[in-house]
């Protein structure tokens, strides 16, 4: 049988919403452009103009509410509002207790209130009036169509309540848990740092970017990564059953935390003076480039390409984007290439914009310093990539799409092929391989 004979697994995300979110984020940041609306409040804008299309989408053409999988039942009639506010009261409970706890972690936590962080607190405080408002009748209205609406919420509402709701399902208040603090941890860096990338892009001066290769470099880069930031941050404000984009389940490994963690602030470990800082005695690639403008497009194209498949790789998700969790197996775009396709253009252009096998010092430490610091960072991504296939390896559907994956995607054929395997012989292909 040839590898071609196995198509490839149905991908849970279209690639049509992707692109609608894709295409409101480019109006918006045209017309901020054009108006000169860099503040704060423009970059959340940015987001909104990027959920709204996919929300769209997603529910008059894609039709996801009428997936199975979003747990809602729409072939019978919903329930009487009566039959289920006993179980709705003890979600709300659950709820309302939940976003407590991560207020008050917020409040404990310094960090949150200085710096970037600070934009997002002031969004939440003033999103929380309508948030406890809304809830309610959400919540009411999505129980009555809940085939089961005695969920993970629900186990923790009983477990907050105590005795009087019943006994909770003890993985079901952890899964609740880890689920919320995936949220909570990432809603509030990735509005953070939404501001200034906007920003970033919008503030641009044309002619200063076409006068020289490095400018243009610069400017095409600080798109990717405004498109990869807003488009993240609708990922973990839509986690909705409605929309198909809920949590189904949440990384249970520490190793998987630990991993993911090191890598954004405060725990980051490869930031500036960090313990994995690979920069030392260094410069980034536009240092070393002077003088040499073909060198530098050449680079510079390098470098652009591969924060292209960084941000597309994001866009594939649509409102799915989230770390550590599960909300559906990605198939299309750059996943057809590879299982892990953000982390492998991420690390390359590190090593391409970092350059750390050359110093400005001249000090062979300082070069051995930063190629072992940015090799053991590559490490710690290999290390996230295996925990992610360990937490999806029991789902059908990423097996299936591993197996086909090994057999047919670029990279892994390439190391297969390096290491001198044929991948028409294996018949069984491991999930995490």
């Amino acid at each position: 049988m040839r590898k071609h004979a196995i198509p490839c697994p149905k991908s849970a995300v279209s690639h049509g919403v992707g692109l609608a979110g894709l295409s409101g984020l480019g109006i918006w940041a045209i017309i901020a452009r054009h108006y000169g609306m860099n503040g704060p409040n423009a970059g959340f804008a940015a987001v909104i103009a990027c959920a709204v299309p996919m929300v769209l989408w997603s529910l008059l053409i894609d039709k996801v509410h009428r997936n199975a999988s979003t747990g809602i039942d729409w072939q019978t009639p919903p329930r009487c509002w009566r039959s289920v506010l006993d179980i709705s009261v003890v979600k709300i409970a659950g709820l309302w207790t939940t976003w407590l706890a991560i207020a008050v972690f917020y409040c404990v936590a310094r960090w949150y209130w200085s710096g970037n962080y600070h934009y997002s607190m002031t969004l939440f405080m003033s999103a929380a009036p309508w948030l406890l408002a809304v809830s309610v009748p959400y919540v009411i209205w999505l129980d009555r169509r809940l085939a089961e609406p005695r969920d993970a919420t629900y186990a923790f509402g009983q477990w907050v309540i105590g005795g009087t709701a019943g006994m909770p399902d003890g993985a079901e208040v952890a899964h609740h848990a880890r689920a919320w603090a995936v949220k909570g941890f990432f809603l509030a860096f990735m509005l953070s740092i939404v501001p200034g990338n906007f920003a970033s892009v919008v503030q641009w001066r044309v002619e200063d970017a076409f006068s020289h290769p490095v400018a243009l470099t610069q400017l095409l880069i600080a798109i990717m990564f405004m498109i990869d930031v807003c488009m993240a941050t609708v990922g973990y404000m839509l986690t909705m059953r409605p929309l198909d984009s809920h949590i189904r389940t949440a990384n249970p490994f520490l190793g998987a935390w630990v991993a993911a963690l090191i890598c954004y602030p405060p725990f980051v470990l490869m930031g500036n003076g960090g313990p994995l800082d690979y920069h030392a005695g260094g410069a980034e690639w536009d240092y070393w480039t002077q003088g040499h403008q073909m060198l530098q497009w050449l680079l510079g194209g390098a470098l652009v390409l591969l924060t292209a498949i960084y941000a597309w790789a994001t866009v594939a998700f649509g409102p799915r984007f989230s770390n550590l969790t599960h909300r559906g197996i990605l198939t299309h775009g750059p996943y057809r290439w590879t299982r892990h396709p953000a982390y492998l253009s991420k690390n390359l252009f590190w090593w391409l914009s970092a350059l750390p096998f050359l110093s400005i010092s001249g000090s062979l430490t300082d070069i051995a310093r930063n190629c072992a610091m940015l090799a053991i960072t590559n490490g710690v991504y290999y290390w996230r990539a295996r925990t992610e296939e360990a937490h999806l390896a029991a789902d059908p559907e990423y097996q299936a799409y591993s197996a086909w994956i090994a057999r047919n995607g670029i990279v892994p054929r390439f190391f297969t092929w390096v290491a001198g395997r044929n991948p028409r012989q294996e018949n069984i292909v491991h999930p995490a391989e």
